[in-house]
């Protein structure tokens, strides 16, 4: 008589996210993040706080848990994390995005009944509030172990998760007298738009025609005052004509951007590898940033002082003097280096193998 195998039960993961939203200036990129999760599990069970219809496979159940109150919103999670943890099967893991606060209302409901509980973060900032969900967490995963700003057994490097089929690698045109320099990012103080302003001062002062063009949103108080700092720093040093500090494009504009960039900037706060860097390698844009984090991606060469505008000048001379054949072999090894080890098909990967234990 065959013995036959009963089929494997169906495998389901908690998502928890702020937003769904492919168009979102800041979050949009989670919508990938949830699909390449949603094609190696049988259902992908996303709470959130809001959601567009439809950007989602079909595999993806949203219930949104957004409230006038901040109490209301939490009270409003936890029952809908409730009613996901009391199905069978249980989720394999429950993974909160970004947000300690996830974490630390998601575990009195999930670690009793066994379930992992994942945080993936990857910022400079160490708040009270993480250092609590660090210690309620079964595990961090994160960038790079250094993308965590607290030290901690618990965390497992899964790089980042990009996209890369959204950001195509046009052949570039020869190079020109101007250097066009982009940076992409939310007018926090953190990306040091202000030093790439003066990096970009010192670099003309030099004789390079060197132009910068930002973009990014303003999402809080502190971001829109940042800007405004920004632009009267672009007024003082006379550089009206060679520094654009543009608001947010949506995310289906940013590899147009790209196409058209001599040079992508990064100046983020040490230990935060800013996901816009990723994507421009990806796109096979030369990449200067300050980050030491980077060096996982970059040559050491592209690195720069934070705040040292005499560093970003010497690396913003250095691209103007590559020619076009050396231009094209940086960005391939960029996107090459995206590709093994930051693809979002890896990313998914490495959440499930956290998981899984």
């Amino acid at each position: 008589m065959a013995v036959t195998t009963p089929p494997a039960a169906p495998t389901r993961i908690v998502f928890v996210t702020q937003q769904v939203d492919p168009q979102h200036p800041a979050l949009a990129a989670t919508v990938t993040k949830i699909a390449a999760l949603a094609a190696l599990v049988d259902e992908v069970v996303v709470l959130t706080d809001g959601a567009v219809p439809g950007v989602l496979p079909a595999n993806c159940r949203v219930h949104e848990f957004g409230a006038a109150t901040q109490a209301g919103r939490g009270a409003r999670f936890a029952a809908a994390l409730a009613r996901e943890l009391l199905r069978r099967p249980r989720p394999v893991a429950v993974v909160a995005h970004m947000c300690p606060i996830y974490a630390v209302l998601a575990a009195p409901l999930a670690r009793p009944l066994g379930v992992p509980l994942l945080l993936w973060y990857t910022h400079w900032h160490a708040s009270s509030l993480l250092r609590v969900a660090e210690r309620l967490v079964t595990d961090v995963v994160s960038v790079d172990v250094r993308s965590f700003p607290l030290p901690s057994p618990k965390v497992t490097p899964i790089g980042h998760g990009i996209e890369v089929a959204e950001f195509p690698c046009p052949e570039r045109p020869a190079p020109g007298p101007v250097l066009h320099v982009l940076q992409l990012g939310r007018t926090s103080k953190a990306k040091g738009i202000a030093e790439v302003v003066r990096g970009i001062a010192e670099a003309r002062r030099r004789g390079l025609d060197a132009r910068l063009l930002f973009h990014g949103p303003s999402l809080t108080p502190a971001e829109r005052a940042y800007r405004v700092e920004v632009a009267a720093l672009v007024a003082e040093l006379g550089l009206g004509d060679s520094v654009t500090i543009g608001g947010p494009v949506p995310r289906s504009e940013v590899p147009a951007l790209l196409a058209a960039a001599d040079l992508f900037v990064n100046n983020m706060h040490a230990g935060s590898p800013d996901k816009a860097v990723f994507e421009a390698a990806a796109s096979g844009v030369p990449v200067v940033a300050s980050n030491p984090v980077f060096d996982m991606l970059l040559d050491p060469k592209w690195l720069f002082g934070r705040e040292d505008a005499g560093s970003l000048a010497d690396r913003l001379q250095a691209a103007a003097a590559l020619t076009r054949d050396e231009r094209a072999a940086i960005g391939l090894r960029l996107r090459t280096r995206v590709l093994e080890s930051h693809s979002v098909a890896s990313w998914a990967e490495g959440i499930l193998r956290v998981a899984r234990g």
